[in-house]
């Protein structure tokens, strides 16, 4: 062989080479990053080929999947009492994508979850069509619909979380306004209409309220303020006057003074337990101050403030603020400057604080199970932290307890059960004077052995309701809601 066609030999086998290795790397190392990207059409359609699995809510599924003649993707996503479990399901389209369980447990309902495989093998050589698995959830359905008809009866932008505060259990997470993921499941026209009609929407009925949007908590982290305070000695008895805090309160390096709800000789020098029945700021102004910011924020973190929370979607982080003046400091006491929280959150340190201080994972899948029903993966109760000792949260408990029963708290009263609770109105906006603020409530039920099946955050932006700003309070809007989630869950 002469020499310029040897040349050319060893060029060809070098482009040859070239794509031997080229095909090896796609076929073998690119393949899952090809198989999933989302401008992959073949992906897209493969997934919606087939009836999906469902998300299960009280022993029913709350999904289904039904043909859309006419198109490539076969099936399309249906749900039932969309509105209400929309914050639970999050949406499935074929056009948008997919977002909350409907995301995070995708492969577990579309069948392509590596448990699965044995599943799809045997669909190969059965001939029958695969189906994928169910997601079954923590939620109980009468506290879901109690929460979601209390905030639609108000008409109102808020949200609820009710927790088991012994397990860390979701049994309800409702935000409204909401929407229904069937209108946009599809690919049409019209769903791609109604899908931007939402997402345009100046009233975010798209946005989880529960964990997505943070907002200032008022005087339910009241409660946080106790247990820190309590916890670090810096009050003793709950039961004693407290000479160091005046009522009206004037910011320490400052000459604003903070007033109180309430006639301001009732909460004068007051014990803890008088402040939180009357929900006095002055008491939990002076408390975290001499607390300090660096244990105060220290409890906030045992209870999950600072942290992303997994449940097994993503909440946004509640924050305590780690450079704050004295001020500052002091006005987190009462839920307000820079501080700001999720409902689950509060949810979480009313539950830790039920619990005896123990603070569990949150979380709301209960199981996922086969297309024949077996279990492939179970969920199992998780301590998150011991955020405070048990005798200091049984203190918080006994002047939660006392503020239902004689104090600011009495609507969430139940008969023949023991309730905590502490109501909430947090200012918020550039000017306070304008914005409506928003009401909190927060509660747990005891049972006779002294352990909490329920606690509940309730909060509820009034921006938007006719009510007069006099009539914005915790006690009013969130008390009701939160009574009556707790006694669907007494009652199951």
């Amino acid at each position: 062989m002469n020499k310029p066609l040897r040349h050319i030999a060893v060029f060809c086998g070098v482009l040859v080479l070239a794509l031997l290795m080229r095909a090896t790397w796609v076929q073998f190392a690119k393949s899952d990053s090809l198989a999933n990207d989302t401008n992959n059409r073949r992906v897209r359609i493969d997934a919606f080929s087939q009836p999906r699995g469902d998300i299960v809510v009280g022993g029913r599924p709350i999904t289904g999947s039904v043909e859309t003649p006419g198109s490539d993707f076969t099936y399309k996503r249906t749900y039932q009492d969309g509105p209400m479990y929309a914050p639970v399901t999050g949406y499935l389209s074929q056009a948008q994508g997919a977002t909350f369980l409907e995301g995070v447990h995708a492969k577990v309902m579309n069948g392509k979850d590596d448990r699965l495989f044995f599943d799809r093998t045997k669909a190969l050589f059965t001939g029958e069509t695969p189906r994928g698995g169910d997601v079954v959830t923590t939620i109980d359905p009468a506290a879901q619909k109690a929460a979601y008809k209390g905030l639609t009866d108000l008409k109102a932008k808020g949200a609820v979380v009710a927790l088991d505060p012994r397990s860390g259990k979701i049994l309800a997470m409702v935000s409204t306004p909401s929407y229904d993921p069937s209108v946009f499941s599809g690919i049409s026209k019209k769903d791609g209409e109604e899908f931007l009609k939402l997402d345009a929407d100046k009233d975010k009925p798209l946005s989880n309220r529960a964990i997505r949007e943070v907002y200032p908590p008022g005087s339910t982290f009241k409660i946080l303020t106790a247990a820190a305070a309590i916890e670090n000695g810096i009050v003793t008895d709950i039961n004693a006057p407290m000479p160091d805090a005046p009522a009206p309160y004037t910011l320490p390096l400052s000459t604003t003074r903070i007033p109180n709800d309430v006639d301001n000789s009732m909460c004068d020098k007051v014990s803890m337990k008088t402040g939180m029945q009357w929900s006095c700021n002055n008491v939990f102004l002076q408390a975290a101050l001499k607390t300090g910011k660096d244990k105060m924020r220290e409890t906030a973190e045992k209870f999950g403030f600072n942290h992303e929370q997994f449940t097994p979607v993503r909440s946004v982080k509640s924050s305590y603020p780690d450079k704050l003046d004295k001020p500052q400091t002091a006005l987190t006491g009462m839920g307000q400057g820079s501080l700001t929280s999720t409902p689950l959150q509060m949810a979480m340190v009313t539950a830790g604080l039920a619990n005896n201080g123990k603070v569990m994972k949150p979380y709301m899948v209960d199981e996922l199970r086969g297309p024949d029903l077996s279990t492939i993966e179970k969920a199992r109760p998780e301590v998150l932290s011991q955020a405070v000792s048990e005798s200091t949260a049984k203190k918080v408990q006994e002047m939660m307890e006392f503020t239902a029963s004689e104090g600011s708290a009495k609507k969430v009263q139940m008969a023949g059960v023991t309730v905590g609770g502490k109501t909430g109105t947090a200012q918020h906006g550039a000017d306070v004077r304008e914005e409506r603020p928003y009401a909190w409530f927060v509660s747990y039920a005891k049972q006779s052995d002294g352990t909490s099946p329920v606690a509940v955050a309730v909060f509820v932006d009034p921006a938007d309701m006719d009510i007069q700003r006099s009539e914005i309070a915790g006690g009013k809007l969130g008390a009701p809601i939160a009574k009556a989630v707790m006694e669907a869950v007494l009652k199951k």
